[in-house]
Parts: C-alpha cells; structure tokens; sequence
C-alpha cells in the first residue's frame, strides 16, 4: 500500500519529467524557428521540423539516460541534454547531408545552451530564493 506522500511525490516526479521534456522540446523547435527566420527560409512549419528533428532526436538520446529523468530539472540533466542535442543534431545532420559548419555549431552550442541550461538555473535560482 502506498502513502499519499508516496504518490505525491511519485505524480510531481512524472509530471517534473513531462514538463522538462516539453521545455526542451519546445526551446529546440524556438532554435530551429529563429534559425530559418534569420536566414529568411520558407516553409515555415515543415522546415522547422526539418531542422530541428536532428536535435530533438539528439535530446531524446539524453532522455533515455536514467541521470536526465532523475532529476530532469538539475543542471547536470540540462547539461546532458544540451551536449548530446548539439552532438547528435550535428552528427545526423551530417550523416543525413544537412548542413554542418563551424559557425553553425558554435551558434547551436550558445543558442541551445542558453535555452536548455537557462530555464533550469532559473528554476534552481527561483527555489533557492524561496528556501532562504
């Protein structure tokens, strides 16, 4: 049998999980999506999937680590999702012919670094304010 505290902290675990999860996604399709607008390209929703499906692909790699679901909202999880996004975008991206320069992936470690590290050490900032 198991407590309400048990429950509790097992559906706010899940739903840590879930929101982190989306976050990221969400950030990687908002890279993609100011990428083609900066470099004027069309189809607007299909070519944001188009670029952004290698990093989402790259980020689930760092989902199916047990680190990541652990604690999704840590910085260490948001560090591990950011590597293996840009390492693995960059690497189907070649593999699949896409487009892999030097000044892309300089941008995409900054641009995805900011988004994926930045909303988690607000959270830790924001937690941390309200203990002390």
């Amino acid at each position: 049998m198991t407590s309400k505290t048990q429950q509790h902290s097992t559906s706010s675990g899940r739903q840590a999980i879930i929101g982190a999860a989306l976050a990221d996604a969400v950030l990687i399709l908002v890279f993609a999506a100011v990428g083609r607008d900066a470099h004027q390209r069309g189809d607007i929703v299909s070519g944001v999937f188009l670029t952004a499906w290698p990093f989402l692909a790259g980020a689930a790699l760092a989902w199916l680590l047990g680190t990541v679901r652990r604690r999704p909202l840590s910085l260490t999880a948001g560090a591990l999702v950011w590597v293996s996004t840009v390492a693995g975008g960059m690497a189907l991206r070649a593999v699949t012919g896409q487009t892999v320069v030097m000044a892309f992936v300089i941008v995409a470690l900054l641009s995805l670094g900011l988004f994926l590290l930045g909303y988690r050490a607000l959270l830790a900032l924001l937690r941390r304010t309200r203990t002390s």
